[in-house]
């Protein structure tokens, strides 16, 4: 007698759950639209170096007989009004805009985390002390302070003049200020997780078998606020490029003549009856840049909600 062992049919190998939040994303149509156009200004931004090699042409070199020029084969986007390439500018300052705020929400994240989570696992005095804090930070109000901050002479701190006035040092001063003040809402974030986790069983039971405070906190805390803190800090990424680009504004950020989209703005306030696109550009590529930030920060909280419907 023949035997017929029958395979089932029609039933596909589960997802995981990170596949299921993908698919959950790229079907949120703002977000995916979001996600592809900051890919591609990434790629427009980071490929600067090589546009630059391609045409010949330098950020920073000026030409005095070329300014304000027309759209040109070689000045796609004209010279400003002292002779340099607008596009190529363009591209250089996304850049540092990108990088600040990408630096800035990872130091800041860092920070948060580590704040949220001593609070929301030790409790008591301790979380009434950094939630008190985080509440006068909230209270301060941001940008003045980051004014405040970013105004601050480091020469006449010990720094060398030079060092301090170097394009790299005025990098990280905006990254280190902006990080230093924007961490308030990742802290708050992870304490409430931290507090939902705490009290699960598997916590109190890997407590009571001898699991350090340190363990369970690497072991169990983090990684099941890990979602909450990738939404919040994808929706940070927005708002601190709106801070650098702020404080590049009012003169106070990333130095010229390394150029960022801030003090391209700057540059071409006092210009704009005259060559109005010189605002234009920086103005919509920060707008663009912004709003992608934040469809995709809210289709990441849409996909990552295990109530959501995928």
């Amino acid at each position: 007698m023949n035997t017929t062992t029958l395979s089932p049919v029609g039933h596909a190998a589960p997802r995981s759950i990170w596949a299921t939040r993908w698919q959950a994303l790229i079907h949120h149509k703002p977000a995916a639209i979001a996600l592809v156009v900051l890919l591609l200004l990434t790629v427009f931004c980071f490929s600067a170096p090589l546009y630059g090699a391609l045409m010949g042409i330098d950020p920073n070199a000026s030409d005095l007989f070329e300014r304000y020029s027309e759209p040109t084969a070689k000045h796609v986007l004209g010279t400003d009004e002292i002779g340099r390439d607008v596009l190529l500018r363009l591209m250089y300052g996304g850049q540092i805009s990108l990088a600040v705020g990408v630096l800035a929400t990872l130091f800041g994240a860092v920070i948060g985390v580590a704040i949220g989570v001593l609070a929301g696992f030790v409790g008591g005095r301790t979380d009434a002390f950094l939630m008190r804090a985080t509440d006068c930070m909230i209270a301060l109000p941001l940008v003045p302070l980051l004014v405040v901050m970013a105004a601050i002479d480091l020469s006449k701190l010990g720094v060398p003049h030079d060092l301090a006035q170097s394009p790299m040092v005025s990098f990280w001063r905006i990254v280190i200020i902006i990080s230093l003040v924007d961490w308030t809402t990742i802290a708050r974030v992870v304490r409430a997780g931290t507090l939902t986790v705490r009290g699960q069983d598997y916590v109190l039971s890997a407590r009571v078998s001898g699991g350090s405070g340190l363990y369970n906190i690497l072991t169990h805390v983090l990684p099941n606020v890990a979602t909450p803190i990738i939404v919040a800090s994808t929706l940070t990424v927005s708002r601190v490029i709106l801070l650098e680009s702020t404080l590049s504004f009012l003169g106070v950020g990333v130095m010229p003549p390394t150029p960022t989209w801030g003090n391209m703005l700057n540059n071409a306030q006092e210009l704009a009856t005259t060559a109005p696109m010189l605002a234009v550009y920086p103005g919509l590529l920060i707008f663009m840049t912004v709003i992608a930030f934040n469809f995709l920060g809210d289709g990441l909280r849409v996909a990552f909600d295990p109530r959501s419907d995928h």
